[in-house]
C-alpha cells in the first residue's frame, strides 16, 4: 500500500513523507495522528497529478483502511529503515556538515548552487529546479522559507514538496562525498555508560574530544584541537579512535576532516540519567 502511494518518480501525499525531526518511532507516531481533513487535501492534491489507486479515494473515511495503511508504513520502515538508521544518520550528518561548509565559504548562494548542480541552479534572485516529476511552475516562498533535506534515496533528482508546513521541503540527493561504507550496525539496545563514567571509560582527554564536537559539528580537526587545547595530531589520533568504535563520522571537504557524532555517538553522550 505503501509503495503504490510514493513511487520512485512522480507526487507523494505529504502526510506520508513528513520532513520531521525525530527517530522512526516519533515521526510514524506523528503520521498516525494527521488529521482526516489533512489526508483528504493532500490526497485530491496527488490525483491532480497521477491517478491514485481505487482504495486510495476511501481512507480519509474508513478507520480500519488507514489503520492498514499506518500499519503497512510501520511494517516497510522496520524492514526497510531501521536497520540501516545509523548508517543514514551519519550520511546525513555528514551532508550537512559539507554542506555548512559551503554557506562559510560563499554564503547561502554558494550552498545553493552546489546543492545538485545537474538539476539545481541558483540564478538570483530564482532557485531553478528541473525534476523528475514534470512539475512545471512557480512556488512563491512569501516568507515561508525552504526547508532542505538530504535524502539517501532521491538519488536521480531533488523533489519539492510545496503543501509542506510550515514552509516548503526541497530533498536533494545526498553529497557523494558524505556516503561511505556502512559504519555501525549496532542494535538500538546497546548499553551506554553514564555520562560520569565518560572520563574513566575513554581518559579525560578523549572524553573532551567527544564532547567538543557534540558541542561543535562539523569541526575541524584544527578546530577540535583549539577547542580542546591539545596539538592538531593528538586531535587526530582521538578522533580517529572513536571514528573506530563508531562514535563519531568523519567527511573529507577539501583539506580538511570535519568530524560530527553518530548516532551511537549521540546515545552514548545522552542516556538517560547521565549527570552533566
Amino acid at each position: 500500500m505503501i509503495l503504490d502511494l510514493i513511487p520512485p518518480r512522480g507526487w507523494s501525499p505529504t502526510f506520508l513523507t513528513p520532513a520531521d525531526a525525530g527517530t522512526p518511532q516519533e515521526v510514524l507516531e506523528r503520521v498516525r495522528a494527521t488529521p482526516r481533513s489533512e489526508i483528504r487535501e493532500h490526497l485530491a492534491h496527488v490525483a491532480e497529478w497521477h491517478p491514485l489507486p481505487s482504495w486510495a479515494n476511501q481512507l480519509p473515511d474508513d478507520s480500519a483502511l488507514l489503520r492498514q495503511l499506518f500499519d503497512s508504513l510501520d511494517h516497510v520502515c522496520t524492514v526497510l529503515l531501521i536497520p540501516h538508521w545509523n548508517e543514514i544518520t551519519g550520511d546525513t550528518t555528514a551532508d550537512q556538515t559539507i554542506r555548512m561548509r559551503h554557506a562559510i565559504k560563499g554564503g547561502m548562494e554558494h550552498l545553493l548552487a552546489n546543492l545538485h548542480p545537474q538539476r539545481v541552479r541558483w540564478n538570483a534572485p530564482v532557485l531553478e529546479m528541473a525534476t523528475l516529476s514534470g512539475f512545471d511552475g512557480d512556488l512563491h516562498l512569501e516568507g515561508r522559507g525552504l526547508l532542505l533535506a538530504p535524502s539517501v534515496f532521491a538519488r536521480e533528482s531533488p523533489s519539492i514538496d510545496i503543501d509542506a508546513r510550515p514552509q516548503p521541503v526541497l530533498r536533494y540527493p545526498i553529497s557523494d562525498q558524505a556516503t561511505g561504507p556502512f559504519r555501525c550496525a549496532l542494535p538500538d539496545s546497546l548499553p551506554v555508560p553514564p555520562r560520569t563514567a565518560l572520563a574513566s571509560l575513554l581518559g579525560p582527554t578523549r572524553a573532551a574530544v567527544l564532547q567538543a564536537i557534540a558541542e561543535h559539528p562539523g569541526c575541524t580537526t584544527k578546530q577540535l584541537a583549539t577547542l580542546v587545547r591539545i596539538t592538531s595530531p593528538s586531535a587526530s589520533e582521538h578522533a580517529t579512535i572513536l571514528r573506530s568504535a563508531g562514535l563519531i563520522h568523519t567527511t573529507r571537504y577539501r583539506n580538511a576532516a570535519c568530524h560530527s557524532l553518530t548516532a551511537v555517538g549521540t546515545a552514548f553522550l545522552n542516556a538517560p540519567g547521565q549527570s552533566r
